[in-house]
């Protein structure tokens, strides 16, 4: 229970209170339970101080110093916390609804299980609290510092963290349903089992997420005074929204699809100056070369980076002369992409005389093309317009034929 000669000081007033701290220093402050409901707190040391079960509503802690306090259980409805410093607080299971704590620095607080209800931390330093099951339903977390937050398993439902720094947050299983999330950075956050449905996502940076069960349903990528336009990704949907209003990248897109061509090979020495040539020769000719190495071992993301390369070229050139996984790689994705023409290209050598065998599974294909064997890297650039880009056009016009108009 409450000290009763600290809680004497502490009702002389602030002044009185802070002067009996500074030469009391080693005293830890027990107001546990006390009722400090509406009274002027403004600017109060409470440092270390022990508010548990405290009665804090409507009470104005503007500027004070609460680190490491315990306000564990504390009923803070109403209260004023703004610019206060409550670094390593501990506010487990603290009844924070409609606080006001604009500015206020929580560095590695502890809200976990806090109702946070309305509550409005517009601007706030949060970076490393623990607000695990907290319910912020409705709060205001405007340009508040998350990173590195705990918010696994917290009710975010209809908040407002508009331009919020998520970055390495976790949010997994929490509730974001209706939340609006415009120009909110998430990078390298996790959302697994989050529900994110009918979040606002307008002008959001979103990087390395971990999306493994996430509900993103219903994404609105639109501005509020925009008509609402919806997508069912969080990685795509900033994307999507600059396809929509941005001329200058749908044209960048056009240019991509019509000029780009992907070069599969392996980093060797002896095969990176022939990739590196070809590279070159496609710029003379005014395509725009992608070169992709090989020589990393193969998994799912080089798969998929693959696949959405080649999806984006006009045709691939694939260098099987060194064949240890191009031509499995190419059966990856040479199946699905049938617009996409692939030449292969070879040049025979004592360990490899013959290319690989897969790849003449793959010529079953229509779009692929039979392989160009060479004997020299000067022999294939002087024909590389007459035996590889010409057979490669030529495909392109019959696998992707022009629209009628």
């Amino acid at each position: 229970m409450v000290n009763q000669e600290h809680l004497t000081i502490l009702n002389e007033g602030v002044e009185a209170w802070n002067e009996w701290r500074e030469h009391y220093s080693t005293i830890t402050p027990d107001l546990s339970a006390a009722d400090l409901e509406a009274i002027d707190l403004h600017g109060a040391n409470l440092r270390q101080a022990n508010l548990s079960n405290a009665n804090l509503s409507y009470t104005a802690l503007g500027e004070a110093n609460l680190t490491k306090a315990n306000l564990q259980g504390a009923n803070l409805f109403g209260a004023h916390i703004s610019r206060a410093l409550v670094e390593g607080a501990n506010l487990q299971g603290a009844d924070l609804r409609e606080l006001n704590g604009r500015d206020a620095y929580l560095f590695r607080a502890n809200l976990s299980e806090a109702r946070m209800n309305e509550a409005n931390f517009v601007d706030a330093y949060l970076r490393g609290a623990r607000l695990v099951k907290a319910d912020l339903r409705n709060s205001i977390l405007g340009r508040a510092n998350l990173s590195d937050a705990d918010l696994s398993g917290a009710d975010l439902r209809d908040a407002d963290l508009g331009e919020a720094n998520l970055r390495e947050a976790n949010l997994s299983n929490a509730k974001l349903m209706g939340a609006n999330l415009a120009g909110a950075q998430l990078i390298a956050t996790n959302l697994t089992r989050a529900n994110l449905s009918g979040c606002r996502v307008f002008g959001l940076s979103a990087w390395k997420l971990n999306l493994e069960e996430t509900d993103q349903s219903d994404l609105i990528v639109t501005d509020a005074d925009e008509p609402v336009i919806t997508v069912d990704d969080l990685e795509i949907a900033q994307f999507m929204y600059l396809l929509l209003n941005n001329k200058k990248i749908r044209s960048v897109l056009d240019t991509i699809t019509t000029k780009a061509v992907l070069i599969l090979g392996r980093f060797t020495p002896e095969r990176k100056a022939v990739l590196d040539a070809i590279r070159d020769e496609l710029r003379n000719r005014n395509y725009i070369p992608i070169l992709f190495d090989f020589e990393k071992p193969a998994n799912r993301d080089l798969t998929e980076t693959v696949m959405t390369l080649a999806s984006l070229s006009r045709f691939v050139i694939a260098d099987l002369s060194d064949p240890n996984s191009i031509p499995h790689e190419l059966m990856t994705f040479a199946d699905k992409l049938l617009s996409v023409p692939v030449q292969g290209i070879f040049s025979p050598v004592k360990e490899h005389p013959n290319p690989y065998p897969m790849y003449e599974h793959l010529r079953r294909l229509p779009h692929v093309l039979p392989i160009y064997k060479y004997q020299t890297p000067e022999e294939l650039i002087a024909s590389l317009e007459e035996n590889v880009i010409k057979p490669a056009e030529e495909k392109v016009k019959v696998v992707r034929p022009t629209p009628l108009n």
